[in-house]
């Protein structure tokens, strides 16, 4: 889909222009620092919003650092709650992984119940845990067979709780019913219309619409509950519209299109047919759990005055994972600099006679 070269949207009524302003996004603030435990997260790579205002945040950290890798519940204004999950030694994966434990934890979703399903691509296995972190199930055997795995990455659930998951190294999407039983699969590997080239992301819409972020093919791809394509966009580049290893997405309840656009260090914003509307750079403050460190040892705030180019911290640093609740506040994490910026998109409105 070409990118639109609108800073302004119109629609025209009869003999009246009406202008629609675009999409306003206004910063909020930041949750998190770079913790291996504990009020924290380090290299977060999923978001998944729960009950009232409840986050969960997969941190898949580093392979020499098993620590690290864990789901942090936290509020929303930056009140730490829980951790959950362990991760497991790199000298230990060629073993049988404990129940609940990670290696390569990839993406998060959240059922209708509130349970929490994590996906791993290292153990082609998707873990499931209550809302408050106890293990209850697992799934997944590895293969290229109908309803195995190979490097299992963007998960989603539908509004009938059937999980889609992004089959990453099948070059395909495959759905299933919560507790693992295939259902449908799609896609094979190339660069043409449903097909992909090593896919990681997933979102679906109100209308059960499934979008894939097509990482080495850098553009997005869309298509119905049942597989049907139905548009493309994006094209490799750093242009406004072109990406460079899309990774996160999300979809709002109008339609809006979030994609992280992680190698250009961008959130870009698209309409629902796919045009380029508006991206961000970052506007990053200290978080809460940030200045509470600081404030323990007030040479560091000391230092930090003296930091040289401290103005680019605010800047989006390996954006990995983006989510918009029903609210309409917009998270997105950054992988390099373990942390959630969150903004608030503004009610459109409107110059003109009324429609």
């Amino acid at each position: 889909m070409k990118a639109a070269d609108t800073s302004m949207l119109w629609e025209v009524n009869m003999a009246t222009a009406t202008q629609i302003h675009p999409v306003q996004l206004q910063y909020s603030h930041t949750i998190g620092r770079a913790e291996f435990s504990g009020p924290g997260f380090r290299v977060p790579v999923g978001i998944a919003r729960g009950e009232g205002d409840r986050l969960y945040v997969l941190s898949r950290a580093y392979e020499n650092r098993p620590d690290g890798k864990r789901v942090t519940i936290c509020t929303v204004g930056e009140e730490y709650i829980t951790e959950f999950g362990r991760g497991v030694a790199a000298e230990q994966t060629e073993a049988d992984a404990p129940d609940g434990r990670f290696f390569w934890p990839t993406a998060i979703a959240l059922d209708k119940a509130g349970n929490v399903y994590v996906s791993d691509e290292w153990y082609n296995r998707i873990s499931i845990f209550t809302k408050d972190g106890d293990w209850i199930g697992k799934w997944g055997t590895p293969g290229a067979g109908d309803g195995e795995l190979n490097r299992p990455s963007g998960i989603a659930f539908d509004k009938d709780d059937n999980l889609y998951v992004v089959d990453s190294l099948n070059n395909r999407v495959q759905k299933f019913t919560k507790d693992g039983k295939f259902l449908l699969k799609w896609g094979k590997g190339g660069s043409g219309d449903g097909e992909f080239n090593m896919p990681w992301g997933m979102a679906i819409d109100t209308e059960g619409n499934v979008y894939v972020t097509d990482w080495r093919n850098d553009r997005v791809q869309k298509f119905t509950a049942e597989g049907r394509f139905l548009m493309q966009f994006g094209t490799s580049g750093a242009g406004d519209g072109e990406f460079n290893r899309p990774t996160g997405i999300a979809v709002d309840q109008a339609g809006v299109i979030y994609v992280a656009d992680t190698r250009n260090d961008r959130l870009q914003v698209f309409d629902a047919d796919g045009n380029f509307v508006t991206k961000l750079l970052g506007e990053a403050t200290v978080s809460k759990w940030g200045q509470e460190k600081l404030n323990a040892s007030p040479e560091m705030w000391i230092q930090r005055q003296k930091a040289q180019g401290l103005e680019r911290e605010k800047q989006f640093w390996g954006p990995t994972a983006v989510v918009v609740d029903a609210e309409n506040r917009l998270f997105v994490a950054e992988s390099v600099r373990s942390r959630i910026q969150v903004y608030r998109k503004q009610i459109p409105f409107f110059i003109g006679d009324r429609l």
